[in-house]
């Protein structure tokens, strides 16, 4: 193991208790509700079986030359998106239920998994996300927001036809519902009634708050933990990107990305090092934090493999998060409302708006999401 962690013992593995056992709360992670004392060891698998994305140093240089070899300091907002949508494709090939041992060497598993290692030719590498993000006006070695991530995510997405996922982004705080259902179904050319539906990962953006967290909204982002469409939060606490998996009471659960591991490859996991190098994208424990020590810009994530799964996603949303709250965290409508720019122009607009802005006032060493509105 002698330099497989620069911090071999790190918060996120020496917290043992990320899971309070004495809770009265049920404990949610991605969707799914679980029983403290009842559950542990399921719990405890659920966090495991999660691909865990770390800073990594010592990979090919991006760019070339002399790159960058590492991403400690500033990459932590790309792993975290990196978490979420390795959980997508887990679900959408593997299934909720699936689980991950030392031992696993599910093919499946470790085509999703090569899609993220450190090289230029994976699709969803620190090298193609800094590069494109590069492309929307980020350096590589830039600091990125959610919002920023979820872009980039989006373009990358659509070189990945095994899986044929759509990314949708909803900005203004609104999801439109036909938007969505024009991207992800493909009626049949010669029945028209029947149609294909492509997988669906929707990203939702938001500002909860000026330099923190607003009371009102908390009921809501626990509210969204419940979905079974959930694919968690993209967020931090000030300074820190986290990837937040689900709640217990008023604390969140999350997947830290602070760990410099040194890169490799797990191939097909024969050798020791490749099944070394498998183990250390899987954490053992997560950590947890109160729900209002989380920064407010966040991004809130849901993954429907099929077109019921986003009609029962919408449904809950209506009932329980616009008419249930007082203060709704973003809205739903069937149609794009009028005074909106082209579809086409929305993504740019997003990132033109983040580059305009400077909220000076905000201390945070990764980017202040300037493109969020105000709630």
């Amino acid at each position: 193991m002698d330099g497989m962690f620069e911090n071999c013992l790190t918060e996120c593995c020496l917290e043992v208790e990320d899971i309070p056992q004495q809770t009265k709360y049920p404990v949610w992670i991605l969707g799914k509700k679980y029983k403290a004392i009842e559950d542990l060891t399921s719990i405890r698998k659920a966090i495991l079986t999660r691909l865990w994305f770390t800073y990594r140093k010592g990979f090919v240089p991006i760019g070339g030359g002399d790159g960058l070899t590492t991403d400690k300091g500033w990459g932590c907002m790309l792993r975290c998106g990196q978490m979420v949508l390795a959980q997508a494709l887990m679900d959408l090939h593997l299934g909720r239920d699936w689980s991950w041992e030392p031992e696993t060497r599910d093919v499946t598993y470790l085509k999703i998994l090569q899609k993220f290692e450190d090289r230029r030719q994976a699709p969803f590498s620190i090298h193609q996300i800094a590069l494109m993000g590069a492309s929307e006006g980020k350096d590589v070695g830039q600091w990125f927001g959610p919002n920023t991530i979820a872009q980039v995510l989006k373009k990358l997405i659509v070189y990945d036809e095994w899986s044929s996922v759509v990314i949708h982004v909803a900005l203004d705080n609104t999801i439109v519902i036909n938007e969505i259902k024009q991207q992800c179904v493909i009626p049949d050319s010669v029945n028209i009634v029947q149609k294909e539906w492509k997988p669906l990962l929707l990203v939702v953006p938001l500002r909860l708050g000026l330099s923190e967290i607003n009371p009102i909204y908390i009921t809501g982002l626990q509210t969204c933990f419940s979905f079974k469409q959930s694919l968690g939060v993209i967020g931090g606490k000030p300074n820190l990107a986290l990837y937040f998996i689900g709640c217990v009471g008023d604390e969140v659960i999350f997947l830290d990305p602070h760990t410099t591991q040194r890169s490799g490859l797990v191939e097909s996991k024969e050798t020791e090092d490749e099944i070394e190098m498998d183990t250390s994208y899987h954490c053992k424990h997560a950590s947890r934090i109160n729900i209002l020590a989380m920064d407010p810009s966040v991004a809130l994530c849901f993954f429907c493999k099929t077109e019921i799964e986003f009609n029962e996603l919408c449904e809950r949303i209506r009932k329980e998060i616009v008419v249930g709250e007082r203060q709704p965290l973003f809205e739903i409508c069937f149609d794009r409302p009028k005074e909106w720019s082209p579809v086409e122009d929305l993504a740019d607009e997003a990132i033109a708006t983040a580059s305009s802005i400077e909220f000076d006032y905000l201390d945070r060493q990764y980017d202040s999401e300037n493109e969020f509105e105000i709630l």
